[in-house]
């Protein structure tokens, strides 16, 4: 993302078949990258319900999408100029 944006490093973008499911992928990229010594500026939001929880990590931001509103929101079509890195666990 720098090349493109100053303001961080990497943007994860991941999606969730449910409500639900936003918020337990939201709470374990918290814990993960916090074990990683990347401590997020604010706290995962406890029962949003929005469809979009973004977590501010500085040097990386993590979006966590229920699935319809990644497909309207499109993020990477909004940053293609971005290099991709497909992370696989």
């Amino acid at each position: 993302m720098r090349k493109v944006a100053s303001f961080c490093d990497y943007f994860i973008i991941s999606s969730a078949t449910s409500l639900r499911q936003v918020g337990a992928i939201a709470q374990g990229i918290a814990e993960d990258l916090t074990k990683d010594n990347l401590k997020p500026l604010s706290k995962v939001p406890i029962g949003d319900e929005s469809g979009w929880v973004v977590l501010d990590f500085a040097s990386v931001i993590a979006h966590v999408f229920y699935k319809p509103l990644r497909e309207h929101y499109c993020l990477e079509r909004l940053w293609s100029d971005a290099k991709k890195v497909r992370v696989v666990r």
